[in-house]
C-alpha cells in the first residue's frame, strides 16, 4: 500500500481555499507535486453552473460552486465576463446563484432563500423578497412587474402530521405512497407563487392543491415560463398524488392567466379521462407513436418555452406514461390553432436542451448520438440539421443573436468551460473559449486520451465503446484495465465529466477503461434503447462481456490477467450480476449504490413507475409475464452461490431509489460467503455522495480497492 500512499499524498495545498473577510470559498491556488491528477485536485475545481448572457450580448454572468474539504461545506459565486474578451479574467461579484439580467447594468440573483439585485460591479445591493430564507427558485416576468418565486408548502397528503400534544414525537404515520422520494420525506412540496412587485401581493398559482411544481426531485425553475406579453405562464405539473403518482409520469404542461387566476391544461382535451390499470402491471406494451399517446401527451412533459413572438409554448416531451426513459421529443402548441406538432421526429435520439431562435419558426437544441453530445437545429416543419460534431459534450444553451449561441463544453479530460459558439451556412463558423475556470490546474496535471472503438455484439450489431487511456501512455506497456458499467439503465456513455466517476482521475492512477455503449443506451435508435427493458441480464450483459472481451484480445496494452469491474446505480447492479456470470475474467468489482434483489427493490422503490416497466411486472403475481419471470429469476443474489471475486460494495442510507439495504445485503452475502469484502456506507449521502470529505473518502476508499487487487506488485 505505500504506492498509494505516496499517490494520494502528492499533493501539497498552500491554502486549500482562500477565505475573505466574509469568510467565501473562493478559486483554490492548490499546487501540485506531479502532474498525477489526485481526489485533492478534483475536488479543488471549480465548477460552473447556471449562466445569462446580458440583453446587449456583451457579458455573461455566471456561477460557480467552490468546495473547502476542510471545512465540508461550498458556496456558490457569481462571476462577470465580457464574453469576446477571451484572456481576461472575470470579476468576482459575490455570493450568489442562479444570476439574471434585469437590464445591461443590473443584475439579479438567489442569496440565502432571497431574491437580490445587484449592478455588474457587485455593488448597490438590494434585498427584492421578504420570506425567511424559502426562496428555491425565481423567475421574473418580460415587464419585471411580477416574479415568480417557487417555495415550499406543507403537504401531509400521504404523511400525517403528529398530534399537537406531541411536539417531540418523531414517528411518521404514512397513509399512501410516495411518502419518500429521492432522499427526503415528503412532508411538503414545492408551488409556484406570482409576487406583484409593484403592490407587495403574492398569488399561490396551485392554492389548495396537493400537486408538486416545479417537480421533484430534480425539478427547478425551467419547469415555467413566462409569456413575451407577461400576462400567462405555463408551467409543468403531475395532477397525481399517493398511489397514481408513484405508478405514474404522466405529467402536463398548463397555461396560467395572471389576471384570471385560472389554468388550461395544453396536452389534453377537456373531456380526457385517464384509463384506469393495474398498478403492478407494466404499460410497456403500449405501441411507440400510439394516436392517443401523441394526442394526449400522457408521458412526462415539462420545460416549457413560449416563442419570441408569443403564438407558440415548445416543451419537452415524451410519449408513453410510465416510462421515464422514452425518447424526449420537441412538442409544439399552437395556441392560436389550438394545435400540437412534433418537429424532431428525424431526430431518433433525446432533445437534452432546446432554444427559440428569434424568427419564432426554429429551434436550436442539444441531443446525444453516437456517444456525443452536439448542437443541432429544426424549424416548425420538423427539419433536423445537425450543426456541431465535436468529440465532446454540449450542456445547456443561451441565444445570443440570430448567429451566436453560448455553450457550456466539457469532454472526459475537461471539466465545464463556456463557449461562444457561431452559426454560419448549417455549420459551426467558430467555437471560442470563453471562460477557462480550471486552467491553474489542468496546467499542472497530464491528461489522458480517449478514442473510440466499434466492435460486432453477439448479435451481429455494430456496438460502440469508448477507450480511455492513461498520461504518458507507452504503448509497449500492459496496463490493468476497468470495464466501466453505466447506470440509468438508459443514461449514455457520452463524453461526460464526473466529479465521482471521473475518466481523468481513473486513468492518471494508470488504469486503461472500458466505456461500452451497450444495448439500452440512447443515441443508437430508440429500438436499440429499448432492448433493455425488461431484459436487464440478457443483451446489456452479453456487450458488457463483448466489449472487454475485444479490448483483451485486440489491445495489446490491456493487461487480460488484471482486469476489474466497476459502476453505481444499474451499473451496480451490473456488477453484482456480473459477480456471478463473469467466468473469471475479472479480479476485482467495486459497484455503488446497485441493485441486488429485485424482488425486494420492487417495493423498495420509491418511484413505482420505474419497477413496473423495467421488469414488467410485480414478484407476486401468479400470472405475470415472462419477462418478469426471466427478470426475477436472474436477480444478482440468486447468483451468490457462484461469486468468487473480491468486491467492494458502497451505499449511500438517505438513497431511497435504491435502499441501502441492498448494498449491505450484498456485503453480507459476499462475506458469509467466504469472499474478500468491503462496504462502504454514508449515513448522510443519497444516490450520489455531495459532502466534499465524503467525496475524497470515495476516491480513495475506490483506489485503495483497485490497486489491492490489480496492482498487487505495487503494494
Amino acid at each position: 500500500m505505500k504506492r498509494l500512499i505516496i499517490l494520494l499524498s502528492a499533493v501539497t495545498i498552500m491554502s486549500a481555499c482562500k477565505q475573505t473577510d466574509e469568510n467565501i470559498i473562493t478559486r483554490s491556488d492548490i499546487k501540485l507535486e506531479s502532474d498525477v491528477m489526485t481526489p485533492e485536485a478534483l475536488w479543488a475545481m471549480g465548477r460552473i453552473g447556471s449562466y445569462a448572457v446580458s440583453p446587449d450580448g456583451q457579458k455573461v454572468a455566471y456561477q460557480v460552486s467552490y468546495y473547502s474539504v476542510e471545512e465540508d461545506r461550498s458556496n456558490t459565486v457569481i462571476y462577470l465576463k465580457t464574453i469576446d474578451q477571451e484572456e481576461a479574467e472575470p470579476t468576482l461579484l459575490g455570493l450568489g446563484s442562479s444570476p439574471t439580467w434585469l437590464d445591461d447594468n443590473t443584475i439579479a440573483y438567489s442569496r440565502e432563500g432571497e431574491v437580490w439585485r445587484m449592478n455588474t460591479r457587485g455593488k448597490a445591493r438590494k434585498q427584492l423578497t421578504q420570506t425567511d430564507g424559502q426562496v428555491e427558485g425565481f423567475l421574473f416576468s418580460p415587464d419585471q412587474k411580477r416574479l415568480v418565486l417557487v417555495k415550499q408548502v406543507p403537504y401531509h397528503g400521504v404523511i400525517q402530521e403528529n398530534p399537537s400534544d406531541l411536539p417531540k414525537a418523531t414517528g411518521r404515520l404514512v397513509t399512501d405512497l410516495m411518502y419518500r422520494h429521492w432522499d427526503h420525506y415528503v412532508e411538503s412540496i414545492p408551488h409556484p407563487f406570482v409576487l406583484n412587485l409593484e403592490t407587495g401581493e403574492e398569488k399561490d398559482i396551485l392554492e389548495g392543491e396537493p400537486f408538486e411544481c416545479p417537480m421533484e426531485p430534480f425539478g427547478g425553475i425551467e419547469q415555467l415560463a413566462w409569456s413575451p406579453d407577461s400576462k400567462k405562464i405555463a408551467y409543468t405539473m403531475r395532477a397525481k398524488t399517493g398511489l397514481e403518482m408513484s405508478i405514474s409520469t404522466d405529467s402536463d404542461i398548463f397555461l396560467y392567466d395572471v389576471e384570471s387566476d385560472e389554468s388550461t391544461n395544453l396536452c389534453k382535451p377537456a373531456d380526457y379521462e385517464e384509463p384506469r390499470t393495474d398498478p403492478t402491471k407494466t404499460l410497456a406494451t403500449q405501441p411507440v407513436n400510439a394516436p392517443e399517446n401523441l394526442k394526449n401527451n400522457v408521458g412526462y412533459d415539462q420545460n416549457p418555452q413560449f416563442s419570441p413572438d408569443g403564438r407558440y409554448v415548445a416543451w419537452t416531451s415524451m410519449e408513453r406514461n410510465g416510462y421515464e426513459a422514452d425518447r424526449m421529443r420537441l412538442c409544439i402548441h399552437d395556441l392560436e390553432q389550438g394545435t400540437k406538432q412534433y418537429v424532431t421526429e428525424t431526430f431518433d435520439s433525446n432533445v437534452d436542451a432546446f432554444s427559440w431562435a428569434s424568427d419564432s419558426k426554429t429551434l436550436y437544441f442539444l441531443g446525444v448520438w453516437h456517444a456525443t453530445e452536439n448542437l443541432y437545429r429544426t424549424d416548425l416543419e420538423g427539419n433536423v440539421k445537425q450543426l456541431t460534431g465535436y468529440q465532446a459534450d454540449f450542456g445547456n444553451l443561451q441565444l445570443i443573436d440570430d448567429t451566436h449561441l453560448l455553450l457550456e463544453r466539457h469532454d472526459y479530460m475537461h471539466p465545464a468551460d463556456l463557449y461562444l459558439c457561431t452559426v454560419a451556412d448549417d455549420t459551426i463558423a467558430d467555437l471560442k473559449q470563453v471562460t477557462r475556470e480550471n486552467e491553474h490546474i489542468l496546467s499542472q496535471i497530464a491528461a489522458g486520451t480517449s478514442e473510440a472503438r466499434w466492435i460486432k455484439t453477439t448479435t451481429g450489431e455494430p456496438m460502440h465503446y469508448w477507450i480511455i487511456k492513461p498520461p504518458h501512455f507507452d504503448p509497449t506497456k500492459k496496463y490493468p484495465t476497468l470495464l466501466f458499467c453505466e447506470g440509468g439503465p438508459q443514461s449514455p456513455v457520452s463524453q461526460f465529466w464526473s466529479y465521482r466517476w471521473n475518466f481523468m482521475i481513473m486513468a492518471a492512477q494508470g488504469y486503461v477503461i472500458i466505456a461500452p455503449n451497450r444495448h439500452g443506451l440512447p443515441g443508437f435508435g430508440l429500438q436499440w434503447q429499448e432492448e433493455i427493458s425488461g431484459d436487464w441480464t440478457g443483451q446489456c450483459m452479453q456487450d458488457y462481456l463483448a466489449a472487454i472481451d475485444d479490448a483483451a484480445a485486440n489491445l495489446p496494452y490491456v493487461d487480460k490477467d488484471r482486469m476489474g469491474a466497476v459502476g453505481a446505480s444499474f451499473g451496480g447492479f451490473s456488477v453484482y450480476y456480473l459477480a456471478g456470470h463473469h467466468e473469471g475474467r475479472f479480479k476485482c468489482f467495486i459497484a455503488h449504490d446497485g441493485a441486488f434483489n429485485l424482488e425486494a427493490m420492487y417495493t423498495e422503490t420509491e418511484e413505482n413507475w420505474f419497477s413496473n416497466w423495467e421488469y414488467d411486472d410485480a414478484y407476486w403475481n401468479p400470472d405475470q409475464t415472462e419477462r418478469a419471470r426471466k427478470t426475477y429469476a436472474n436477480s444478482p443474489h440468486r447468483f451468490v452461490d457462484k461469486w468468487d471475486t473480491p468486491i467492494l460494495c458502497i451505499h449511500g442510507e438517505k438513497d431511497y431509489r435504491i435502499n441501502y439495504t441492498q448494498g449491505m445485503s450484498a456485503f453480507n452475502a459476499a462475506r458469509m460467503r467466504g469472499i474478500e469484502a468491503q462496504l462502504l456506507i454514508f449515513p448522510d449521502e443519497n444516490h450520489w455522495v455531495l459532502h466534499p470529505q465524503n467525496g475524497i473518502l470515495w476516491q480513495r476508499t475506490y483506489f485503495q480497492w483497485l490497486n489491492r487487487w490489480l496492482k498487487p506488485t505495487q503494494e
